[in-house]
């Protein structure tokens, strides 16, 4: 061994390029392991006035949003049930360039409508878009929300981004599906409203907007709801994992219309370690109370096998975890109908954007209100430092 010792020795630089190699591997698994959001401001606010015609159609129902880096675009789908137009998605530029949004920014460049498997547009009632998520594949994932009262399902389908014909329809889970006995499945217009794909393109997540039938009692005043977060594998096609997430009690205000709704309309991916955002919407009779959370599936237990959460006990079963990033109504801006949410292009500070996106819900007394803000997210140096800091005693 001695000899073998004195017949190589290994260059001086090899000593360098070790341990800069090894803290290089570190960081950028580091970087690329999980996305904490730090902070949140907001930078800006555009409107579309219900009743815009666009190429023949009403601009309206913008329920969910996703962007494409590639060309700077979104997406945003309507969830018109074909009451103005056939089923469909517009393309939308909005300007970011300065750092802000201003109330001009948003313009509407192109729409594409959905063509089923007959290579033709889906008959009224028969959808209720509300999810949409852009692939590297030139393709959109879509969620419709299906109507409980007719039976029609809900289902989530692949469409192409240029022709708008469907391509792939992934399974639904059977405890999902409405029945004629109204004993289980979602509940009507309370499915999927989000959708989202997380960067490796490996998983797709949905959710139910409030509790299934059979896993417990809609959101009402004072009380929040038990949803499914729905996971596939879109290596297979295939449903994998669900977890339960408890959405937050919301107190009604003075309400004279006796409507209250609240629920879960939209998960955004962060990175491929199951960090995402949601948002909460409610109407509590005095306009809007929306909620932006930081939500974690780290620890959350996987209840695809549970068909009714009502057998569990929660207090036993580990829930996604939550973390309030901004209650929206601290914001200087009347709310509307918030309902969709995406990532957008890096700002010119470096700091990536993210955009929100009301539904109208075609109502004159609405708009289509598209909020913009500035994230700041933890770095890979910061998240080491804080690894490396003892706490005080």
């Amino acid at each position: 061994m001695q000899l073998l010792k004195k017949l190589w020795k290994p260059p001086l630089i090899i000593y360098f390029l070790i341990p800069i190699l090894i803290i290089t591997l570190f960081f950028s698994n580091f970087a690329s392991a999980s996305v904490t959001v730090t902070g949140i401001e907001f930078i800006g606010e555009a409107t579309l006035p219900t009743g815009l015609s666009f190429q023949k159609t009403e601009v309206g129902g913008l329920s969910g949003i996703t962007y494409d880096d590639q060309t700077d675009l979104y997406y945003a789908i309507s969830d018109d049930r074909g009451g103005k137009a056939p089923a469909r998605f517009y393309t939308l530029k909005i300007d970011l360039s300065q750092g802000k949004l201003t109330k001009n920014g948003v313009e509407p460049v192109a729409v594409t409508t959905l063509l089923n498997a007959n290579n033709t547009p889906f008959l009224p009632g028969i959808t209720d878009t509300e999810g949409i998520a852009l692939t590297k594949k030139s393709t959109v994932f879509i969620s419709s929300e299906g109507d409980v009262q007719q039976l029609i399902n809900p289902f989530i389908q692949e469409f192409s981004l240029s022709s708008g014909q469907v391509i792939t329809t992934l399974p639904i889970p059977d405890k999902f599906l409405p029945d004629s006995t109204g004993q289980k499945g979602v509940r009507n217009n309370l499915a999927f409203e989000s959708l989202t794909i997380t960067p490796d393109e490996n998983s797709l997540f949905t959710a139910s907007e409030n509790a299934l039938i059979q896993d417990g009692a809609a959101a009402k005043p004072d009380a929040g709801t038990p949803c499914r977060i729905l996971q596939y594998n879109l290596l297979t096609n295939q449903p994998e994992k669900e977890f339960l997430y408890q959405t937050e009690p919301v107190t009604s205000s003075f309400n004279l219309t006796g409507k209250f709704a609240s629920g879960l309309p939209d998960l955004l991916a962060l990175d491929n370690q199951g960090h995402l955002l949601s948002i909460e919407r409610s109407f509590t009779g005095l306009g809007f109370a929306i909620f932006l959370f930081q939500v974690s599936l780290e620890n959350a237990d996987d209840i695809h096998n549970i068909d009714s959460i009502e057998l569990i006990d929660t207090k036993k079963n580990n829930s996604v975890q939550k973390t309030l990033l901004l209650d929206l109504r601290t914001l200087d801006v009347a709310l509307d109908n918030i309902e969709g949410l995406t990532l957008g292009p890096k700002l010119p500070n470096g700091e990536p954007s993210l955009i929100l996106v009301s539904d109208n819900n075609f109502n004159g007394l609405q708009t289509s209100q598209i909020l913009a803000f500035k994230l700041k997210i933890a770095s890979p140096l910061t998240k080491f430092w804080n690894l490396l800091r003892v706490p005080s005693t």
